[in-house]
């Protein structure tokens, strides 16, 4: 881009970031999202995906929680990763108090955890999806696709300028260099970080078209533009330092996203 060029650029973004901020906007799907880790306890994470698929997946429909993935962390250590959802809060939290009352599931834990229990601890975060969310839809999969789980840790009143250059570019660009936007989510009030923290998905075809993604993306002079646009019109960086998270996922055989 011509160097002349780059000031009026960088003035038409901050334009447009100013009109996003007078606007409202509604998510497109209105249901409640849980992002559950199971950190599961060493040599027990096959036991772990066994209760699941012959337990666990049944038990959870049959009180009303809808599938929307399963996935493992690509690590030594591995967790297993899913994302349920409800209707409402109420919902929620009438659907695990009968899941963990259910005979079924009862007789099931008791027998899965005769040589130990297989978790050790779970982490649970219930989640809205933002105004500029895609739908979540259960995509084509290829063999070798990864999944990525980001957070960001907005700075102090910051988080609405976030999510401005998301619905403006960023998306937009992910999807350029070769990525997949999946969903992004907010938590809500009753779970930390409402209010400064934005969770989303990507998918990637594999592990090295991601790193090439996240190469292209860094150096597009586009992002750039729109990132010193969003800083000027936010009065600083978007997100606090060491505020931006990854982690690497791989598809469990029964998870309906692969």
């Amino acid at each position: 881009m011509p160097r002349l060029l780059a000031p009026l650029c960088v003035a038409l973004c901050l334009a447009l970031l100013g009109a996003c901020s007078q606007q409202t906007f509604e998510p497109k799907d209105q249901r409640l999202f849980e992002l559950r880790v199971y950190h599961p306890h060493e040599g027990k994470l096959e036991a772990l995906h066994e209760r699941f698929r012959e337990h666990t997946l049944a038990l959870f429909e049959k009180h009303g929680m809808q599938h929307v993935g399963y996935w493992v962390t690509d690590e030594d250590a591995a967790k297993l990763v899913y994302i349920v959802a409800f209707e409402d809060e109420a919902e929620r939290d009438l659907a695990w108090a009968n899941f963990v009352e259910d005979p079924e599931w009862k007789a099931a834990y008791a027998e899965s955890i005769v040589d130990g229990r297989l978790v050790q601890k779970i982490d649970s975060t219930l989640m809205r999806t933002t105004d500029y969310s895609p739908a979540i839809l259960q995509q084509v999969a290829t063999p070798t696709r990864v999944f990525e789980l980001r957070t960001y840790k907005a700075s102090e009143g910051r988080l609405v300028h976030l999510d401005q250059r998301f619905r403006g570019a960023t998306m937009d660009l992910f999807a350029k260099h070769g990525a997949t936007n999946l969903v992004y989510f907010h938590p809500v009030e009753s779970s930390g970080g409402a209010g400064d923290t934005l969770i989303y998905l990507l998918a990637h075809d594999s592990r090295v078209a991601r790193e090439q993604m996240f190469r292209d993306f860094r150096e597009d002079e586009e992002w750039k533009e729109v990132k010193a646009a969003s800083e000027v019109a936010a009065g600083g960086p978007l997100t606090v330092k060491g505020g931006v998270k990854s982690v690497m996922l791989l598809p469990t055989d029964y998870s309906k996203i692969q």
